[in-house]
């Protein structure tokens, strides 16, 4: 199955009310990509030295890291060490051809894939927006099985109203016909800093997790723990942030296949469009009514925005910023 094509570069047509307003430099190391705007740290591409590549820490507009830290910095009071392959912001997913590509350990008998870091197609900065593009392949443990390839584009803007991270992705089958299996488990993903939490870290003893002071809010009106499973245009995730009110939405590209895409969002900071867990979410008889399939030499995009804000989701205008979004970046 192989959605219509769609163009991989998003320009910095970013209509927020305002164009970019700080230069973005980009620069490539040994095992990282810096990007800093205005000379500021806003984020590092990691793309060797973990089973996928992933985007930590990421600098919100008020100063402060949107993503829990652990397990890629140890001992920050406070934080949870749940599920370890939670680092920062990252794309996988956890069936695909039967092997697992989201988590970084599993059951004896499992398959597990890693996807690898085969090079990068562009690394530039500019006065508007900065680009990262990398080509990567998927490959199965042990036998060294080639699943895949993608080639992702991540667009870094600077706008008046927040920051904004295009992350778009098309995976190449090669020879053989790729199965993303429907699991709940996947795919455009955050972990959330901790203090975002809808629900706290349960503490020694308790039962029951204490509410805590964040917010889960989607495009079709559902809150907190009912976004769980639901499709929606866009999903916003804000609470506190060092004493400010931060959020970060992701927006699910209207050319995207199934969109509006279902949210694998949790109370305790995961948030993640899934496009592969329809059987899951929606509690279907048929487990594989999610599957999803791209033929040989074939290939599937797809498109998302990260818009990191200030203030909740009403202040920080993310109906208005989606609608722009979808104007702008066809």
């Amino acid at each position: 199955m192989s959605p219509r094509p769609l163009p991989l570069i998003v320009l910095a047509a970013v209509s927020f009310s305002a164009a970019a307003i700080a230069a973005v430099e980009v620069k490539e190391e040994a095992d990282r990509v810096r990007v800093e705007i205005d000379g500021q740290l806003f984020t590092e591409y990691h793309f060797t030295g973990a089973r996928r590549p992933y985007l930590y820490p990421v600098i919100g507009p008020t100063g402060a890291g949107m993503t829990r830290n652990w397990p890629l910095k140890e001992g920050v009071p406070g934080e949870d060490t749940d599920h370890p392959h939670h680092k920062g912001l990252w794309f996988g997913h956890r069936s695909v051809n039967g092997a697992g590509f989201w988590e970084d350990s599993g059951k004896p008998d499992a398959k597990l894939g890693q996807i690898v870091h085969d090079g990068f197609v562009k690394v530039q900065g500019g006065s508007d927006k900065g680009v990262i593009r990398a080509k990567n392949k998927w490959v199965i443990d042990g036998s060294g099985e080639l699943v895949c390839t993608d080639e992702r584009t991540i667009t870094i803007h600077q706008v008046k109203e927040g920051r904004v991270l295009d992350f778009d992705i098309t995976i190449t089958a090669g020879d053989k016909e790729v199965v993303f299996g429907d699991d709940k488990d996947g795919t455009m993903a955050i972990r959330v800093a901790e203090t975002m939490r809808v629900e706290k870290a349960k503490a020694k003893g308790e039962k029951k997790a204490s509410a805590g002071e964040g917010h889960i809010v989607t495009s079709a009106g559902k809150r907190d723990v009912d976004d769980w499973g639901t499709r929606a245009d866009w999903c916003d995730y804000f609470g506190p942030v060092e004493g400010k009110t931060a959020g970060v939405a992701i927006f699910d590209h209207p050319g995207n296949p199934r969109h509006p895409t279902w949210w694998h969002v949790r109370t305790y900071g995961l948030f993640a469009a899934n496009p592969f867990g329809q059987a899951q979410f929606e509690k279907l008889p048929d487990k594989n009514a999610g599957e999803f399939k791209i033929e040989p030499g074939k290939s599937a995009t797809f498109r998302y925005r990260f818009y990191f804000h200030e203030g909740d989701t009403d202040q920080a205008k993310v109906a208005d910023h989606y609608r722009d979004y979808i104007a702008t970046v066809k």
